[in-house]
């Protein structure tokens, strides 16, 4: 935009505009998919930014069976505590304080260096909650530990939703137009749901491998695998650039009156959505519950508890995977409101059929409708809220507001509102100055070089 690099009379100025324009412009092509890159190089910064989901979703609901172990391990000196309900939700707590305040650092400091410090706390926290301890051995000093480790663990789990998946969407607009929300999905609801199911599958192979008899070993086990993951894309993350779109749109002073009165209204209903979802979801779980208690009996192992456990979050992947598809084929609002239609439909036929369906005869009619029915609400609002959330916001605000086909547009409306209201859009991205400074550096190293 013309208020964005403007030009200046002097003979300086003239030449540094000549450079600019000559070497700098044509690398930042108008379209962020009309690139040079390989398709590996476009793509690849979509995966690191997105599979950190993986760990959130191993990280998240690993602690289910964990809990489930320590009210074995300790029957009356845990399961009569407030650990009972602290270790398993602190994390949810915790989260929360993360997407706020990783919002707050991706949008207005680096999306790559909050990516980094959010992969940094999975690890470390991970690793403590494994080795939790209680000073002299004490029983009620472990779960304290556990669960003020689990906390901070949820502080690094939060912080890769504004940090992660925001990186994601803006590495997508460099993709093929038609295939980006595929990646987007692919990277991110996909690889929480595939966390999911690794951490009901795993617990089943830790208690086959240590048996019932170590448990107190088997509990550490499952915590501790939950290191692997960060720390795998530690690595990669590290070779991350910011995303080109982030470096055009990024805003150093944020007027925050217009950019609430801006998104006030789409933002609550993006959220109203979210929270709907989660609520039903949630709720409606009380029917794996029931399913589960006639298939399995009150002798049943506890690898095969696991097991089953596994079954019921595997119903996530079929739909998350074809749902990413979908929601390139028909648009992500589509895709959701159709995934919710049909939800909505399976759910009033499971809810009037429930006294014919919770019987024992009947059983696997019971598993096959729950499981449809988890797989349209990942076809729906689960694979699209986080994408239409990314696609309702300008890049300078997405981290706390948290598109793909649509960032272009919504970007140039943005700019639009915040100058006709007298906000100074030249100050938003990377100056030319800085622009010349890191070319200057490019050359120097590549000279060295």
């Amino acid at each position: 935009m013309s208020g964005e690099y403007p030009v200046t009379n002097n003979a300086a100025g003239s030449t540094e505009e000549k450079i600019f324009q000559k070497i700098i412009v044509p690398t930042v092509p108008d379209k962020l998919e009309d690139t040079t890159e390989s398709r590996w190089e476009r793509s690849w910064p979509v995966i690191a930014g997105g599979a950190g989901l993986f760990s959130d979703g191993y990280l998240n609901n690993i602690i289910g069976s964990v809990n489930t172990v320590l009210r074995i391990l300790y029957p009356v000196a845990y399961t009569k505590s407030a650990a009972v309900k602290n270790v398993p939700s602190i994390a949810f707590a915790g989260t929360v304080v993360g997407q706020l305040l990783f919002g707050v650092i991706s949008d207005h400091y680096s999306r790559k260096w909050s990516l980094m410090a959010s992969t940094l706390v999975l690890i470390i926290f991970a690793a403590l909650s494994a080795g939790s301890y209680g000073a002299n051995g004490s029983v009620p000093g472990l779960f304290t530990a556990l669960t003020i480790y689990r906390f901070f663990l949820g502080v690094g789990i939060g912080g890769e939703y504004p940090a992660g998946s925001v990186a994601a969407a803006e590495s997508a607009g460099e993709l093929k137009r038609g295939h980006r929300n595929r990646w987007f999905i692919m990277f991110t609801n996909v690889q929480i749901n595939l966390g999911f199911v690794l951490a009901a599958f795993v617990p089943m192979v830790v208690v086959l491998v240590f048996t019932e008899n170590h448990l107190r070993t088997a509990w550490r086990v499952m915590l501790g695998l939950g290191v692997l993951p960060p720390l795998s894309l530690l690595y990669l993350r590290m070779k991350l650039r910011e995303p080109e779109n982030f470096n055009r749109e990024r805003m150093h002073k944020y007027p925050v009156k217009l950019i609430a009165r801006f998104y006030w209204w789409r933002l609550f209903v993006v959220s109203l959505a979210w929270f709907a979802y989660d609520f039903s979801s949630y709720a409606f779980g009380i029917y794996s519950s029931v399913w589960l208690r006639i298939v399995l009996s009150d002798s049943a192992p506890l690898w095969k508890s696991f097991g089953w456990n596994t079954v019921i979050n595997f119903f996530n992947l079929p739909g998350a995977c074809l749902g990413a598809f979908i929601s390139d084929w028909i648009g992500p609002r589509y895709a959701l409101s159709i995934g919710v239609f049909l939800q909505g439909i399976v759910g009033f036929i499971m809810a009037g059929c429930y006294e014919f369906l919770a019987t024992a005869k009947n059983v696997g009619a019971f598993v096959v409708l729950y499981g449809i029915f988890i797989s349209l609400g990942e076809i729906g609002p689960g694979n699209n809220i986080g994408l239409i959330a990314a696609m309702t916001s300008a890049t300078a605000v997405r981290g706390q507001y948290y598109g793909i086909d649509t960032i272009a547009l919504e970007d140039a409306r943005f700019r639009r509102y915040l100058e006709e209201n007298g906000y100074d859009t030249s100050k938003m991205g990377v100056s030319m100055k800085q622009k010349l400074q890191q070319l200057e550096q490019s050359q120097l190293q590549e000279s060295a070089a």
